[in-house]
């Protein structure tokens, strides 16, 4: 048996990466192995299909193969994850690992050489790795890595019932953010606790507009994300789903932020009711790897008017109780105020020799205050505003 038909007849065995022997381009390429020799019409165009898939990703067959098997979500991954893997599936990997280590290093030549032509053929690379290695490795390391659609992405939002990954986040970094050291601490140092396993809180940022809550929690992501930390963002209307999002997370290896921004509600919103079971511990909520960070620009989550505390509700205190209850489930509540003029500049100043810009402090004030007095005021993302503005010009 030749070895082309040996890894033809090997890809109908193929179980656990399923999706992977299915992907279009290698369906194309084992198509163009089984090609026959005494067609030449037949090949090229085998040949050119091939190749035009695989140049969509990339012109090396070995990075192209590797990446398929680092981002399968399959049941070895899954119960490697969890630390059940059996010798049966522990087998079963290692053989279907072993196909596709021989079909990434099929070359240009191999395949070239079915056919006789002289027509000319676009030709690919083959790296110089072992697919069998590296995904052993990323089996060893999967609890920082994570799989599937967590090893390459580090922000997510939940979309359509999906939990499905932000191709561009946000790049801040904590090493750009200046000011509000401590406020800050208190969510890195909550976060750290979160990914080594250890007791964390809940927690909300509350404050006024553009301090940089969002920002902080992004940050924090983006610094600690090779520790095997994630970020999904829900929208306030989607709090229902919340059960559904943290029972989809419960057993994955990594470290979850579910990330709330601009959270309030009204006194008759149905959400308030799905966000405060979760936060009181019920049994959709108690889980080791998840935390839920909110943002909102009120301390009392729940919005209220004078109608709401002189209605004909009988047990007046008992909703009253209720409604201002919400903001205590959080275990951590940090204030990110207005920043005052001293704060304000510093941080000016510091997003100025980010930028490098080189202007006398004396007139980055004047013109910082300037603009702050035309733009609503001092805040973090005026400053930023007001530095991006002059690194325009």
């Amino acid at each position: 048996m030749n070895d082309f038909k040996r890894l033809i007849l090997s890809a109908k065995a193929v179980a656990l990466f399923k999706i992977v022997i299915n992907d279009e381009c290698i369906v194309s390429l084992l198509k163009l192995l089984e090609a026959d020799k005494n067609n030449e019409k037949e090949f090229l165009s085998l040949y050119s299909d091939f190749i035009s898939l695989l140049y969509e990703k990339t012109d090396d067959l070995c990075q192209y193969i590797n990446s398929l098997l680092q981002n399968d979500e399959n049941v070895y991954v899954r119960e490697s994850a969890k630390g059940q893997a059996s010798p049966i599936l522990k087998k079963a990997i290692e053989n279907e690992l072993d196909f596709f280590e021989s079909l990434s290093k099929i070359t240009c030549d191999d395949v070239k050489g079915i056919i006789e032509t002289d027509i000319y053929l676009p030709e690919w690379k083959n790296s110089n790795l072992s697919v069998k290695e590296e995904y052993i490795k990323k089996i060893d390391s999967i609890k920082t890595t994570g799989y599937g659609i967590y090893a390459s992405h580090r922000m997510f939002l939940y979309k359509d019932n999906e939990i499905v990954p932000v191709k561009y986040p946000d790049p801040q970094r904590l090493s750009q953010m200046s000011g509000y050291e401590l406020e800050r601490q208190k969510v890195i140092d909550n976060t750290i606790a979160l990914i080594n396993g250890k007791p964390r809180n809940n927690v909300l940022l509350y404050g006024d507009a553009g301090s940089g809550k969002s920002s902080t929690i992004k940050a924090i992501v983006n610094e600690y994300y090779e520790m095997g930390l994630r970020l999904i963002e829900i929208k306030k209307n989607q709090l229902y789903s919340l059960p559904d999002v943290i029972e989809k997370l419960a057993d994955n290896p990594l470290k979850f932020i579910v990330f709330i921004d601009d959270l309030s509600f009204s006194t008759n919103d149905s959400d308030f009711g799905a966000l405060k079971a979760i936060l009181e511990g019920g049994v959709a909520g108690k889980t080791d790897n998840i935390a839920i960070y909110a943002t909102s620009n009120r301390r009392n989550l729940v919005k209220e008017n004078f109608n709401d505390r002189n209605g004909d509700d009988i047990h007046l205190q008992d909703t009253i109780q209720e409604v201002m209850s919400l903001s205590a489930r959080f275990g951590l509540k940090i204030t990110f105020s207005k920043p005052n003029k001293d704060l304000y500049l510093s941080i000016v100043e510091n997003l100025a020799m980010q930028y490098n810009i080189s202007i006398a402090n004396d007139e980055l004030a004047i013109q910082a205050e300037a603009f702050a007095l035309r733009n609503g005021g001092r805040s973090p993302r005026t400053a930023k505003q007001f530095i991006e503005y002059l690194a325009s010009k």
